[in-house]
């Protein structure tokens, strides 16, 4: 039976993802009614700036006043866009006092201290839902969270950032240099002015936290995520990809340790060969793959970012959380029961491309080897190019820990033979 008296709803923010998220709610009225068995009705909008002219959105609900909107008590649910940690943070706390769920988009937030808001979640019989949070419009926490709960997940690997995505594939279809490639991505609106939470990682590492905690159900936070920036990949990176078969892409990376007694989650540049369905991700879309033990190997795809995609995970969570108000119960929350530790980057252990800037003389190649035997990294192969008393040593490991090579580089930058170490890659998804 329908309901006539509608849902409340408050929206937090109004931006590019609030905007959308208003217009969606307003044009699709019907159908979310009749998706959900009762109205939801648009109850106030928090803003910083009141007097914007926001088309479709009656004045009357604009306030700049959110901690009294989401006190009001008549509030069903609150919509979290705003970002950031304060007030958001308060702000939901305060949203889950006063008897309304929350669907939030913030990335940060739930990166940083999501256990404290699936705790005031929990502790008053509220959802928390968060489906913007990570790849946009691609649905992946639902299906990690319920679809794949009874299976085990042992790796979660992806392209989690657009503006890096598009500029790693321009860089590697035309050339481009690394400035020339942000350069583009601004101009096109991928690129923030400031690009520096996407290219250094930290937008990645953020979504690859959220991801570790659900997938292994355990608690991970943005602290035990190891971060590396992609503005020091040049177009001689790319040239030595493709001479492997690869390509390079920032990759988010939360794998279960072959013991299954700890965890990593780690964001960096990575080759990976173009026979990997990643390879073949373009342009500002994401991809995350993933790998569990019942269900085989797993590809989400989609675009990954912008006003339209992100609303439309956020009504998809909106129409959950209000399907549960109808039917009083709430639906899954956080799932930390494994409680298992995070290891440091040093235990990781992968493949890696190093390229060395050497003497071109006798014994060099010698000289690299034994320092790789010496500290335990087998060597896959090896290229040498000289010219003029210079040369270039591009060598291919096998696996080994991070630690290991760690100590490798520092060992082979203390050679006089070795001018520098020009470029060190991890190899991924082999």
């Amino acid at each position: 039976m329908m309901r006539t008296r509608p849902l409340k709803v408050a929206l937090l923010g109004c931006g590019v993802v609030g905007s959308e998220v208003a217009r969606i709610m307003t044009t699709h009225a019907d159908d979310l009614t009749q998706r959900i068995g009762a109205p939801v009705e648009l109850a106030g909008v928090a803003v910083r700036r009141p007097s914007k002219v926001r088309d479709g959105i009656d004045p009357a609900l604009v306030t700049t006043d959110a901690t009294a909107l989401v006190k009001r008590g008549d509030i069903d649910v609150v919509i979290e866009v705003i970002g950031g940690i304060e007030p958001a943070r308060t702000l939901i706390t305060t949203a889950f006092e006063h008897g309304a769920s929350v669907v939030s988009a913030n990335k940060a937030l739930l990166a940083q201290d999501g256990a404290t808001l699936h705790a005031a979640a929990e502790e008053h019989g509220k959802d928390l839902y968060y489906e913007a949070a990570v790849a946009g419009a691609i649905p992946l926490i639902r299906p990690l969270r319920e679809s794949l709960a009874g299976d085990k997940i042992n790796r979660v690997m992806g392209i989690v950032n657009g503006t890096t995505n598009f500029i790693l594939d321009k860089m590697d279809s035309t050339g481009a240099g690394y400035q020339e490639a942000l350069d583009e991505a601004t101009a096109l609106g991928y690129a923030e002015a400031d690009p520096t939470a996407d290219v250094e990682g930290y937008d990645a590492a953020a979504k690859a936290a959220i991801l570790a905690g659900i997938a292994f159900h355990t608690r991970v936070r943005l602290d035990d995520v190891h971060r590396e920036g992609m503005t020091e990949v040049s177009a001689a990176d790319f040239a030595s990809a493709k001479r492997m078969g690869c390509t390079i892409k920032l990759l988010a990376i939360c794998e279960r340790a072959a013991d299954g007694e700890s965890v990593t989650a780690r964001v960096h540049p990575a080759m990976i060969p173009l026979s990997h369905p990643l390879a073949s991700v373009r342009e500002a879309y994401n991809a995350v793959f993933v790998e569990a033990e019942a269900a085989g190997r797993l590809m989400f795809y989609g675009p990954g970012a912008g006003g339209a995609p992100t609303a439309s995970a956020v009504l998809g969570d909106l129409v959950a959380v209000c399907r549960n108000k109808l039917a009083e119960a709430t639906g899954p929350g956080e799932s930390a029961y494994t409680q298992l530790p995070v290891s440091p980057m040093g235990e990781v252990v992968t493949r890696y491309h190093i390229s060395l800037d050497v003497a071109d003389k006798p014994g060099v190649l010698a000289q690299v080897a034994t320092v790789f035997a010496e500290h335990g990294v087998s060597i896959d192969t090896v290229r040498q190019q000289g010219k003029d008393g210079e040369a270039s040593l591009v060598v291919v490991t096998h696996r080994a820990p991070d630690a290991a090579l760690s100590g490798t580089v520092e060992a082979l930058r203390k050679l006089d033979t070795v001018r520098g170490v020009a470029s060190i890659m991890r190899v991924e998804g082999e």
